[in-house]
């Protein structure tokens, strides 16, 4: 079987944003309560990682949605699957709103 032939084991979505330094405690909360609560009981979903990175004056937040197919992002996203979704008060804390996310299909796992 040819690599481009072999099945995926799931797709990962993955958002990046940065906050600034002194609203990133308060950003995380929000992610919590928000996005990573309702990517969690969405069909579909297999797992949501969220990973930080601190710097001097800003820090970076990567989400990491995992997904069975492309037709469950789609009913989360909507037809355009490569947008990010947002919720209300993300401008309050992001530094910029980024406009697309980035898929990848998971081939290997634990």
């Amino acid at each position: 079987m040819k690599s481009t032939e072999k099945k995926h084991l799931v797709i990962a979505r993955i958002w990046h944003g940065v906050t600034e330094k002194s609203k990133a405690e308060g950003f995380l909360d929000y992610m919590m309560r928000t996005g990573v609560k309702d990517f969690r009981v969405k069909e579909g979903n297999r797992g949501v990682y969220v990973l930080r990175r601190d710097g001097k004056r800003r820090v970076e937040f990567v989400m990491i949605s995992l997904w069975d197919s492309v037709s469950a992002i789609r009913k989360f996203a909507g037809e355009e699957i490569d947008g990010a979704s947002y919720y209300p008060e993300d401008e309050k804390f992001l530094v910029k709103l980024e406009p697309n996310v980035k898929h990848y299909h998971v081939v290997t796992g634990p």
